[in-house]
């Protein structure tokens, strides 16, 4: 099954570089082999269910290391 995750990390800082709890994250699941989309207000990431959760996992714990104080996440299936 494929699926669809959308995650943010907070704090949100403005208009300014993304922080590095923002960014790490994304490397995170691109260097998963994932599709993924890096917003200003979160990320997204699509792929096989297995290997979302897998890097899901990794995110947030890259994410508290590199100052988060809160990752929200939404997963849902992949709309054909």
């Amino acid at each position: 099954m494929r699926v669809r995750a959308e995650f943010t990390t907070e704090p949100f800082r403005g208009e300014s570089e993304p922080p590095a709890h923002a960014s790490r994250t994304f490397e995170v699941v691109r260097a998963a082999g994932l599709a993924a989309d890096f917003g200003p207000l979160g990320t997204s990431v699509t792929g096989e269910a297995e290997d979302v959760v897998v890097a899901l996992g990794d995110v947030v714990r890259a994410a508290l290391a590199h100052g988060a104080t809160r990752v929200t996440l939404l997963v849902e299936p992949e709309r054909g």
